[in-house]
């Protein structure tokens, strides 16, 4: 028992706020500031005590023997340690201790506090205040813990073996703070070693990690331990969806896993419903004993148990699902990837059943992390559950069990208070202060016992456990009682009684009577001795019929063994019970009595029998109750009165006769047609009670029945005295007929009505009413019976209509048949708003269905459970409102008012409907606003009213917003948190106040502002007077002397300036003719696009704007300018592999995928591929997009390769003195992977940012150039950017309007303007473009699967490109247009969709004129080429015409500078979006553009215009300019090749301005050069500012990087055709086979991780190579 003792005292750290109340003086230590943490050294028993600010060393008596402050520090998160004066922001900041550890071994105490990002420090353990290795300058490896308070960080001490070399380590668990690192697990290193620093984290596992870009997986770390070689964490976190319910894990990882391979989560759940699901703090135990093993897992989630053993037995169970069996387990999905996008794809089946145990630790090329699903959590059944929070835990091995010292939030530890901030030494057991069993046990101390002979605590003879709740008790007696009147022995059951020895002695004592005992030992233990004789049993106490003996068992005369109570009971004393039925009383009795003829009650004498006896358990019936009447006073007159007038035909009722001084005489009876007898009722004095018994006829029998029911109540005395009842006694059939309503929810609480005839027989109580059997809680008896219904029982619902039964008495019962029909409970699908202030009054719109069945519908306010728990003033407040409006569908009412000093966030808001209580999830009341003074309190007509304040907008909107001014209601135009702005009635109204409208002296008017029930006075304001007549003198005073200043300085100026006027009039004409052309044009043009522009973008946004999905977006960014386009395998996802081949194929890809994992492998794969000279630019950009796609799952590890390759890449350049080249091309693999990791990390800052001003530049241009004529041939425009794609001809067009009617669709046509000149094509593109604008481009009609149809009269002609009316002009035919057709303004035409494609002639009948139509395609739209015009004209008359073509097409470049006028606003508007660095900024390019900088500052021969061109090509040139010549990269819209060249010179023009290059510009620039010159200076500046304030940001660093990236594969990853890819991948791997595993053979890390054999092993399955395995 020597371990018994080792834990009488417990080291207790609880803050609390309650006083001390502990036994005794107990050793305590007192800290300044709160406690954080708290550990013990088991060699020295020295405590180490972490607080805030501060570090103490304790001694075994809590004597405080070194310490050290901490704190506080200046710093701030927002600073990178070391925190320097550079850093404004730094204050002093308190050091919250957030990780104690201690490593014995060397002699080093391991402290971690909250400031300088969670720097650790190692201390001496012999003296805390020696602080041996602290460094701030190591960067952001060396953060270890959190600088958030509320972040819990737990740790173990472990080891790590690196080249056959041991290190001292320890592991961290850690939650995700804003500024913390993203690990959740990471392994410190204690010393320095090769690129290691002191607590650096030297497995890098990205995979174990958290989210700060997603909300997704919220940790809360409670404890960490270690066990037969693995580490254990236990945890509580979110299961990655929206709701933030947080359940507990036990995670598992070998202690020396070097890449948390083996790092799989177990679900713990409480109770099989879950309902204590997060852990709370946490103890473990491992302790030997001889006779069985001990490991328990004891997290205060519920006070529940795990053992060691079930975990890692269910842990295998999933690991080995996982490893070998498709993670299935009984048919189900038991496994999942808790922290990436691996999904159905996580595991395999390689038919290998011992995977899991021949791989403990995982290995690389297995799946990994795992996480159990929730079907598959180990379930405890908890063994303590109290309100209030348990915050402590401490746990060791008593008896073979698990002792658990529990600590509550209120600092209670059995029945010990400790002080806050204090550590108390107490006791952990009072065993001496207990004298007796019961009071032992019932301490249930594990360390205490009760010794059943010593009669003492502890001994080790028949020691009995506390915590077993046993103590040795009598069972039973026999005989189990006897009559005080007899003496017996009796035999007593005790089987927890110890063996006596021979020498022990036994008595039994009976209150002072001592007899000797026996004891025998069968099959259980037997006690015989001998009871006392009658006189020595006490006396009988009054108003009982028995008295309780003690009764006590002795050994030795001395040590009582056990105790009880033996019963005597007294036959003659069981009618004090009931003295008006002694007989009842008497034979009723539990003792077994008998009433004799004497009028007495006896003991049971079966010897005894006769008509007079009445037997125990017998009736007392009407020939023998004569003789139990109690005599009472006799009355001289009685008045008798009955309740009630009318009963049932079958009578059972209960009647109530009043009268006086009543007594009874032979029963009660009605004398009357109908005579009933109620035996076995006593009688009062004042009143009678007596149940009727059934209306029957009085003989003789056979004479007719008689009509009537009722009649007197007549009661007879003793001594013949008698009376009658003032009021007659009515027999009568009540006849329920039917129910209202009929229907009810399923709930209950439904109030039905019944009605029907005499249904007010009897009385409330004499009545029950039940629905198909469900008790009907009578409400209201009358002529009409209500009740409220109950809970339907039943399992169908809506149920089968259901009889109502109405049952009277006990003898009468009717049914209303298929009376009522249980239906379905209403449901709420949803309702709106979801907040409201505390005043209420906001109107709640609630939707769903069945309200139609409800009759009373309520919203009651009350305060949460947790709340409730603490607050008995606030649990007992509700605050209720009923509804204002019912339907079948749609409830309202008015959010009820609530006490405003209740915490808004502790209230639960109730949907009261009937019985049924729904819970408005979410729903949050908001303080009330409030409101500042008045700005400004005049009015004038036309202004308005600012109202400021502050949570205006928390629980409002701008409609439900009320305001007055005076008696008349201000309209709310704008409502924001801080600001309404009303509008002030335009006339002055009346005060709201009769008394300020007595007063006229006073204009000042009450602003009132209502918020539902909440009205509140803002200020008084007052309309401002109108002074007409000052008005009138003012205005002429300064206008007419101004008017003459004006009009004498303009005819001087102008007898000035004539002179000169003349001699340049001639010029200016010519200049301002120009002049005004160009700008009435821009100014008609853009003002036009505004306005047609208008439908375009009024109403866009991100729903209208037709975005591609992430997949599309993708594959046209990665795959599309292939050779093979759509049809692309990658975009197709077909590959073809036998079917009987599939199964092989996908596990050896996913082998293969596992391989591409391997940085070794993959850069060797790299560098052997481009050493290769036919992987050329093409294969090399391919490759990379497979790689992209191979590799989405695991971004952050494609991040990793493509750093490594860039820095290669980089020192490439920088080595052969070419900088500046760099990134120019996509020449390698590299590049390409730069540009698809930009294309992937900017996807969204296209939707959210820069998509809407990239696609309305896109629409503008696109309808800028369709409003004027375009050359179908020629691909020529009237209206574009590009001078080489200039119409040149002035071609005469009219603009069209026609009604299009669409075939099937409806008699609605839609208005579509063309121009005249249009082609038949162009027509139907610009009917499809109109007809189906709300439609992406993929899935609108193709312009060659419609046909357009012309009905001018009565018969419809077919439009099409040429036929046979097409105009020919020699060889050259021109394709028809509307005005060929002579289709006019406003005409109507069909468009009809066509099966197949149809060609313009199939209406033809020759063959010889379809022929003739085919023969050539010389054809043309507006202009006929110039070349071979005139063959007859001579040379000199060609090169005339062509020199007065060249000249004319130079006066139409003024349309160039029209265009650019005319979209310079959508131009401006992109541009600034791309180049804005003020709003935001994705994370991926100020985390490329840092490293760039960064690898700029290592290289000495990288200047700034050096690092500026690398920017450039790298984001700019490599993304921007293809997503502005491409929109259908990111819209599924089509670009016509007449748009794209005007998007190449804006995309030409974004170039430019990128470049450090000045461009000087002359006369021969190109006029593309020419047309933005003016503003590329603007835009230059543009640039530099974006790349100077990308600099000036936060950074981000590696983990934020690394887990946006993250994120972003876990939402995209399972779209694409990731196994495609690996597939493609592979092709390569095949092609190259021989020279990369020559490769693979030559570097030693490969051969290290067995690459070779792992690719052979893959080529082997997917080829079926011959390898040399």
């Amino acid at each position: 028992m020597e371990r018994r003792w080792a834990w009488h005292f417990a080291l207790v750290a609880l803050a609390t706020m309650h006083l001390s109340t502990s036994h005794g003086k107990n050793a305590e230590f007192l800290s300044d500031t709160l406690i954080n943490n708290v550990v013990a050294n088991a060699a020295t028993g020295r405590l180490y005590v972490g607080a805030v600010n501060g570090l103490y060393q304790l001694s075994a008596d809590l004597q405080v023997e070194s310490r050290s402050e901490t704190g506080p520090k200046r710093d701030n998160r927002q600073c990178t340690p070391p925190v320097t004066d550079a850093c404004e922001e730094a204050v002093d900041t308190d050091n919250h201790n957030k990780l104690l550890l201690v490593h014995g071994a060397r002699d080093v105490l391991v402290v971690c506090g909250s400031v300088f990002r969670g720097i650790c420090s190692l201390r001496n353990l012999s003296n805390v205040e020696q602080r041996l290795y602290f460094s701030d300058t190591k960067g952001e490896k060396s953060y270890v813990a959190s600088a958030e308070e509320g972040v819990s960080v737990v740790g173990v001490m472990s080891y790590f073996t690196k080249d056959r070399d041991n290190f001292t380590v320890f592991l961290v668990g850690k939650g995700y703070g804003s500024h913390d690192s993203t690990k959740l697990i990471s392994t410190r290193i204690l010393q320095d070693y090769g690129d290691w620093v002191v607590f650096d984290s030297i497995i890098e596992a990205s995979a174990v990690q958290a989210n700060p870009f997603v909300l997704r997986y919220l940790h809360d770390f409670r404890f960490a331990f270690k066990d037969g070689g693995y580490v254990y964490f236990l945890f509580s976190r979110t299961l990655g969806v929206q709701d933030n319910k947080n359940f507990t894990f036990v995670s598992r990882m070998c202690e020396d896993d070097q890449g948390y391979y083996s790092y799989t989560e177990l679900q713990l759940n409480c109770s099989v419903n879950n309902k204590y699901n997060k852990a709370q703090v946490t103890g473990a135990t491992v302790s030997e004993e001889t006779v069985q093993q001990v490991e328990m897992l004891f997290p205060l989630l519920c006070a529940g148990m795990y053992p060691v053993r079930s975990i890692n037995r269910r842990l295998v169970e999933i690991i080995g699902a996982c490893y070998s069996d498709n993670g299935i387990v009984g048919g189900k999905a038991a496994v999942y990837s808790p922290y990436s996008s691996k999904s159905e794809e996580l595991c395999s089946s390689n038919n290998q059943n011992n995977m899991a145990l021949r791989y403990k630790c995982g290995a690389e090329f297995l799946p990994s992390p795992l996480a159990s699903k929730a079907e598959f959590a180990l379930t405890s059944e908890h063994a303590l559950a109290r309100k209030g929070h348990m915050t402590a835990v401490a746990v060791a091995v008593e008896m073979g069990h698990a002792v658990a010292f529990l600590g509550t939030a209120s600092g209670e530890l059995d029945g010990v208070f400790v002080l806050s901030m204090q550590i108390t030494k107490v006791p952990v057991q009072a065993c001496h202060l207990k004298t007796d069993c019961q009071s032992c046990v019932s301490m249930k101390d594990p360390y205490c016992g009760w010794c059943v002979l010593e009669g003492s605590r502890g001994g080790p003879n028949t020691w009995l456990w506390s915590p077993a709740q046993q103590c040795v008790q009598i069972q039973s007696y026999d005989p189990p009682n006897l009559s005080r009147r007899k003496t017996q022995q009796v035999v007593i059951s005790i089987p927890a009684l110890p063996r006596l020895r021979m020498s022990d002695t036994l008595h039994c004592v009976f209150d002072s009577f001592v007899s000797g005992a026996v004891m025998t030992v069968d099959s259980q233990v037997l006690v015989t001795c001998s009871l006392p004789n009658p006189g020595e049993i006490p006396p009988t106490p009054e108003q009982q019929d028995f008295v309780s003996v003690p009764v006590k068992v002795v050994v030795n005369n001395k040590i009582v063994v056990t105790t009880g109570e033996y019963h005597f009971y007294n036959c003659a004393a069981t009618v004090r019970k009931n003295q008006n039925t002694p007989c009842i009383a008497c034979v009723t009795s539990q003792w077994g009595c008998q009433w004799d003829a004497h009028h007495s009650c006896s003991d049971s004498d079966d010897g005894v029998h006769g008509g007079h006896i009445v037997k125990p358990r017998q009736v007392c019936v009407a020939t023998r109750c004569d003789l139990c009447l109690y005599r009472i006073r006799r009355s001289s007159s009685l008045l008798p009165q009955i309740v009630p007038r009318f009963g049932p035909l079958n009578g059972r009722i209960s009647v109530t006769i009043k009268g006086s001084n009543m007594g009874i005489k032979g029963g009660v009876k009605i004398r009357g047609p109908r005579p009933a007898v109620s035996p076995n009722f006593g009688a009062v004095l004042s009143f009678v009670v007596c149940e009727i018994g059934p209306a029957r006829r009085v003989p003789p029998f056979d004479l007719p029945v008689e009509l009537t029911n009722s009649g007197a109540v007549q009661i007879e005395v003793e001594g013949g005295r008698s009376g009658t009842s003032r009021v007659m006694f009515t027999y009568r059939d009540p006849k329920p007929e039917r129910v209202d309503p009929a229907k009810g929810p399923a709930a209950g609480g439904t109030v039905i009505t019944i009605k029907g005839e005499h249904l007010d027989t009897a009385t409330k109580d004499d009545i029950a009413v039940t629905v198909g059997g469900v008790a009907c809680e009578v409400l209201s008896f009358g002529e009409r019976i209500t009740c409220k219904t109950g809970k339907y029982r039943g399992q169908k619902v809506p149920s089968d209509p259901l009889t109502v039964t109405v049952r009277y008495g006990r003898n009468t019962t009717k049914d209303v048949p298929a009376a009522f029909q249980y239906s379905d409970n209403p449901k709420i699908t949803d309702y709106y708003p979801k907040a409201s202030f505390a005043c209420g009054g906001r109107r709640i719109v609630v939707v769903g269905n069945g309200f139609d069945l409800i009759q009373r519908a309520t919203v009651r306010v009350q305060p949460s459970d947790f709340a409730e728990e603490f607050s008995q003033a606030a649990a007992s407040e509700e605050f209720v409102q009923e509804t204002l409006s019912k339907n079948d569908t749609v409830l309202q009412f008015l959010s009820p008012p609530v006490n405003s000093s209740l915490d808004p966030q502790s209230l639960r808001t109730i949907l009261q409907l009937d019985n049924v209580r729904e819970e408005l999830k979410n729903f949050v009341y908001h303080p009330d606003p409030s409101f500042n003074d008045l700005a400004k309190n005049v009015i004038t007509e036309t202004s308005i009213i600012i109202v400021t304040g502050r949570g205006f907008s928390k629980a409002m909107t701008v409609k439900e917003a009320q305001a007055f001014v005076g008696d008349a209601s201000c309209h709310v135009n704008i409502l924001q948190d801080d600001k309404l702005i009303l509008e002030a009635p335009s006339s002055q109204p009346r005060s709201r106040s009769k008394r300020q409208r007595r007063d006229t002296t006073n204009d000042l008017l009450e602003l009132v502002v209502k918020f539902g029930h909440g009205e509140w006075l803002v200020g008084s304001v007052y309309y401002d007077r109108k002074d007409d007549v000052l008005l009138a003198i003012i205005i002429p005073a300064v206008i007419v002397p101004m008017l003459l200043f004006i009009a004498v300085s303009v005819y001087c100026y102008r007898r000035k300036s004539q002179q000169a006027e003349r001699e340049y009039e001639k010029v200016k004409h010519q200049l301002e003719n120009l002049e005004e052309s160009v700008r009435d044009r821009c100014k008609k043009e853009f003002t036009d696009l505004m306005i047609e522009m208008e439908d375009h973008t009024s109403d866009l946004s991100e729903a209208r704007i037709p975005f591609l999905d992430y997949k599309t977006y993708t594959d046209r960014n990665f795959f599309l300018p292939s050779k093979d386009g759509t049809n692309h395998t990658m975009i197709t996802g077909k590959i073809q592999i036998p079917e009987a081949r599939k199964a092989i194929v996908a596990q050896a890809l996913n082998q293969f995928s596992n391989l591409l994992n391997s940085k070794t492998f993959l850069i060797n794969f790299i560098h052997t591929l481009e050493s290769r000279p036919d992987f050329n630019a093409r294969s090399r950009g391919y490759f990379a997009s497979l790689l992209t796609v191979a590799l989405h799952g695991k971004l952050e590890y494609y991040t990793d390769i493509m750093r490594t390759l860039l820095l290669e890449l980089m020192d490439e350049h920088v080595q052969s003195k070419n900088p500046k080249l760099m990134l120019r091309r996509s020449e390698t693999v590299v590049e390409r992977m730069l540009y698809n990791w930009m294309s992937i990390c900017l996807y969204q800052f296209l939707r959210d940012t820069t998509g809407e001003p990239l696609y309305k530049l896109f629409k503008a241009l696109k309808h800028q150039v369709e409003k004027g004529p375009v050359d179908a041939k020629m691909k020529k425009a009237k209206y574009t950017l590009n001078d080489t794609g200039l119409l040149g001809d002035d071609v005469e067009y009219a603009v069209l309007t026609l009604q299009v009617l669409v075939h099937g669709e409806g008699p609605d046509v839609t208005p579509v303007k063309v121009l005249n000149c249009d082609t038949i094509t162009q027509v139907k593109e610009k009917i499809i473009d109109q007809v189906y604008r709300n439609l992406p481009y993929s899935q609108r009609p193709k312009v060659e699967s419609v046909a357009l149809e012309w009905r001018p009269g009565s018969t419809g002609q077919i439009l099409s490109d040429l036929d046979l009316t097409s105009q020919k002009e020699g060889r050259w035919k021109r394709l028809n247009t509307l005005a060929h057709y002579n289709v006019r303004d406003n005409a109507t035409l069909v468009l009809s969709r066509v099966l197949h494609t149809q060609s313009f002639h199939q209406h033809q009948d020759s063959y010889e004129e379809k022929n003739a139509l085919l023969e050539d395609d010389n054809t043309f739209h507006l202009v006929r080429p110039a070349d071979e015009l005139d063959e007859g004209k001579s040379k000199r008359g060609s090169m005339k015409d062509k020199a007065m073509t060249k000249a004319i097409t130079e006066i139409y470049l003024t349309r160039l500078l029209s265009v650019k006028g005319t979209l310079q606003q959508f131009v401006d508007d992109f541009f600034r979006s791309v180049l804005c660095s003020n709003s935001v900024v994705p994370p991926a390019v100020k985390y490329f553009f840092d490293f760039l900088d960064e690898q700029a500052l290592r290289h000495d021969n990288v200047d700034e215009e050096t690092l500026h061109i690398w920017k450039t090509n790298s984001l700019p040139m490599r993304f921007w300019v293809n997503i502005l010549r491409n929109p259908h990269f990111i819209f599924d819209v089509h670009v016509t090749e007449v748009v794209d060249a005007s998007l190449h010179v804006i995309s030409q023009t974004f170039m430019d301005a990128c470049t450090k290059t000045e461009h000087k510009l002359s006369r021969e620039s190109p006029s593309n050069k020419l047309l933005y010159a003016k503003e590329i200076s603007t835009y230059k500046k543009n640039v530099d500012d974006y790349y100077r304030g990308i600099r000036q940001m936060v950074p981000v660093s590696d983990q934020d990087m690394n887990t946006h990236l993250a994120e972003v594969s876990r939402q995209h990853t399972d779209k694409l055709n990731s196994q495609v890819a690996l597939h493609q991948l592979y092709q390569y791997a095949s092609k190259y086979y021989d020279v990369i595993i020559q490769s693979l053979d030559e570097d030693p890390a490969a051969q290290n991780k067995q690459l070779t054999l792992r690719l052979q092993q893959i080529a082997a399955a997917l080829e079926n190579k011959v390898t040399d395995l």
